[in-house]
Formats: C-alpha cells, structure tokens, sequence
C-alpha cells in the first residue's frame, strides 16, 4: 500500500516534483526557503527556475553530504597506510638489519606507502609487500637453521669438555649448567641471570684456585727446607762421627791417665754439642711438618670450597633457590626414602600472578627482587626437608614429603596468606606478590615429570579460576 503525502495528494508522474517541492517547503530554515522556491517555479511551469533550484539543493547539500559519508572511510584508509608504513619501515627494517638489502627493501617500501593516496593503484604496493613477507620467512627460516646448527656444535663441543673432564672437577657443573640451559627455551631474565651467576663463580673460583697455588708453593718451600734441614743433620752426624774416630784412636794411643781425662773431656762435650744440635734439629724439624701439615689442610679446604661453589651450578644465582639441576639430583634420594618408608610425597607448582605486569609497573630490578621476596617468605613457611625449586621464570616447584594432598593444600594456602601479609618496599614502592599453585600426591610408581605435569595442570586450573588460588588434584 502507497503512502499519502500530508496534503492528501497521491504523487504520480506528472506531479512527483511538485510535491517534493511542498514537503521541501515545510523544512525550516534555508532548505524550506529553497522548498518553497522550488513550489512557486513548478506551479508557473519555470522549469529554468527549478532546475537552478534543485542545481543548488544539489551542490550545497547533497555533495557535501556525501562527501561527509566518505569522509570516515579515507581517514581509516589513511590511519591503515601510515600503521603499514610504520611496520614495514620502521619495526620490520630494524629487524632486518643483518640483511642489508632486505632491510633497504622494506624502507624503500615504507616511503611508497607514505607517498600513496587514497584512490591511488595498490597493486605494485602489495606485490611488493607479498613479496618482501616471502623473503623475510625464507631469510628467518634460514637464520632459525643455522642457529640450531650453531646451538648443536656448541652443546657437542660442551658434551666432549664434560667427559674429558675428572668426575670431581668442579667446571662440570657449570658445563652441565649450560648444557641444560641450551635444551631449554629461556627468556632473556634467565639468560642474564644465569650468566651473572657464571661470572661470579668464575671469578671465586679464581680467587680459589689462586689461593690453591699459593699453599703448594708454600709448601714446596718447607719441604725444601725440611730436606735441607735432615741434611744438614746428616752431615753434622757425619763430622760427630769423624770426631768420635779421632777420639778413639787418641783414646788408644794415650800414655797417662791425664790423657784420657781430658780426651773422654772432649768426647763428652763432642756429644753435649751433638744434642744439642740434635734436639734443636728436632724442633725445627717438628716445626716444620706442623707447617707442611697446615699448608695441606689449607689446599684441603680450598679444594673443598672449590668444589662447593661448583655445586653452586644447583642452586638458582638469583634466588638462592634449587633449580632444575639442584631438583633432579636431591628428588630422587626423597623419592628413594619415600619408597622405603612408605610415607606420601606430594608436589606443588607455584607461578606467580601477573609477574609481567610487575615487571612492567617496577622494571626487571622490582621482578628480581620479587622472586627473591618469595623465595625468602617460602622457605621460612617450609619444613627443614621440603625442597623449594625455582624452575622456570617466575615458576617455582615444592616437594613435600611426608605430606598428603590435603596437608599439602593447607600448607600452600598459609603460605599465600603469609605473602599477602608481607608485601615487599622496593624503592620506597610496595609491591604486593600473589601466586597460584597446583599440587599433587605421587601415585605408585608415577615418574617426576608425570607428577609435576599433573601439579601443572592444577595450576593453571587455579589461574582460569581467578588466580591467588590453590588447586589439589587426585
């Protein structure tokens, strides 16, 4: 069914603009003043006058009118062009920079891209984009073979270090260290911090070994000296002895009894002089084994500490904490206990919550000093034989023994609470740490990794479930 105009006359052919004119008319303002134009040129039949009318309506409201609908599209063409030109040019060339041509390529582009307009041919623009896409993926898989290749070489040359290296040497665990480190995918907080770590075992160890040389040096001396001093013994012995011969055939050839007075004289004080010697000899001689005795317990010890900072290779560098090392080689003697006594060993995945937005808000120093804040607050919560283990970035593992899956529960629950209590001042800014935990109790003959993978699983269910949360899995 037609509308009817609010005049009551029904628009046909013959009276379409007319009317159009009468409603144009109603309008206020400028466009009922044309309207009303319109109307009286219409009723007269000047169709000049209506067409210079409508020629009017048309170029001062209907293009610009138009103009305006187009209007958003251009300006989102152009906020597209310059986001386009701004990753080819800038992100996608500072990438490429060990690939001069490429990298010449994608700036080359990027000025095109801030040369086109709107309206303009895109083709040769995204034949050229396509083109540069399939280079850099041909180039990045290329640089991702060799790295591969370059990461293999140098865990062999590792691999071959390590076996020509003594059982007790203490580079084998900062070798194995890194041999770990090679198989993982760490970020670069990891990679800092483990290399930190190397740089002041390094440096200690030096300091060791330094120490080490120094005591045998010592050493060499006083047994130098103590030879010289049996020496010198031996050959004060040898003249006690020519004296004594010459004594002896005095002795015989003497004709008086006052001869042989004053000869066993002589022999006596010979002797009293020997002793003395003797005895003299013998301090120094005592003394000097008590030094040679003290010099090697001294390289003892420094062996020893040598030793102990290369277990350091089990400990995180900057937490104190156990990483993967520490954990794979102290899990199986709990484990072995576990079995023999026949008590529970439960296992606990902990993450900390949004730690990538507090390394955001306080620098990687305020992340740093979070991980050691937790690591301090867990291990005052935790028993003497509980395990603490930071194994990934912000990713720390618990072993529990002796703990069933509620105590376990209960136990990291308090420790959350614990936290919260204790926020950490870096800088004059509190920072407050949360985490999330998923905790598990090994079944019979379950192995480490499926035990951490079901702890990790509960975890991650803790984080979906609103974080700051402990999840217990059977």
């Amino acid at each position: 069914m037609r509308s009817v105009p609010s005049d009551g006359v029904v628009p046909d052919a013959g009276n379409v603009l007319p009317v159009f004119a009468r409603g144009m008319a109603t309008l206020p303002g400028e466009l009922g003043d044309l309207g009303r134009r319109l109307a009286s040129a219409t009723d007269a039949a000047d169709w000049a006058t209506a067409a210079r009318v409508l020629r009017q309506f048309l170029d001062k409201y209907l293009r610009d009118f138009a103009a305006a609908l187009d209007a958003p599209a251009a300006a989102e063409a152009e906020q597209l062009r310059d986001l386009l030109r701004q990753a080819v040019g800038v992100a996608l060339a500072s990438l490429l920079r060990p690939l001069p041509a490429l990298a010449d390529e994608s700036t080359a582009l990027a000025g095109d891209l801030k040369r086109w307009s709107p309206g303009a041919d895109l083709s040769p623009l995204a034949t050229r984009v396509r083109e540069l896409c399939h280079q850099v993926g041909v180039h990045a898989g290329e640089a991702a073979e060799q790295q591969r290749l370059l990461l293999e070489l140098f865990d062999l040359l590792l691999e071959n270090l390590f076996e020509l290296l003594d059982d007790g040497s203490w580079l084998r665990g900062q070798v194995a260290a890194v041999r770990r480190l090679l198989g993982q995918d760490p970020d670069l907080q990891t990679l800092e911090a483990t290399r930190q770590g190397l740089r002041e075992l390094a440096y200690q160890q030096g300091l060791l070994r330094q120490g080490i040389e120094q005591s045998k040096d010592a050493m060499r001396v006083m047994m130098v000296s103590f030879v010289e001093s049996l020496d010198g013994m031996a050959a004060r012995a040898g003249e006690y002895q020519d004296r004594l011969q010459a004594h002896l055939a005095a002795i015989r050839e003497a004709r008086t009894i006052a001869d042989l007075g004053h000869r066993l004289e002589d022999v006596l004080d010979d002797t009293r002089r020997l002793q003395e010697q003797a005895l003299r000899s013998h301090e120094q001689l005592q003394a000097a084994r008590a030094d040679v005795e003290a010099a090697e317990a001294r390289v003892r010890e420094l062996e020893a500490q040598l030793r102990d900072i290369g277990e350091l290779a089990s400990r995180d560098p900057l937490t104190g904490a156990l990483n993967r090392r520490g954990l794979e080689e102290q899990y199986p003697q709990l484990l072995a206990r576990a079995e023999r006594e026949g008590w529970p060993l439960a296992v606990a995945v902990l993450d900390l919550d949004e730690f990538r937005r507090l390394n955001g808000s306080f620098g990687h120093a305020g992340g740093d000093a979070a991980l050691r804040h937790v690591v301090q607050v867990l291990g005052e919560g935790l028993r003497k034989d509980d395990l603490l283990a930071r194994y990934g970035g912000e990713e720390f593992v618990v072993v529990l023994p002796r703990t069933t899956l509620e105590e376990a529960a209960a136990l990291l629950q308090r420790l959350q609470r614990t936290l919260a209590a204790r926020p950490l001042l870096h800088e004059g800014r509190r920072i407050e740490v949360r985490f999330s935990a998923g905790v598990a109790v090994r079944q019979l003959g379950e192995d480490r990794e499926h035990l951490l993978n079901r702890a990790d699983r509960a975890m991650y269910r803790a984080k979906q479930d609103g974080r700051n949360r402990v999840v217990a899995v059977h």
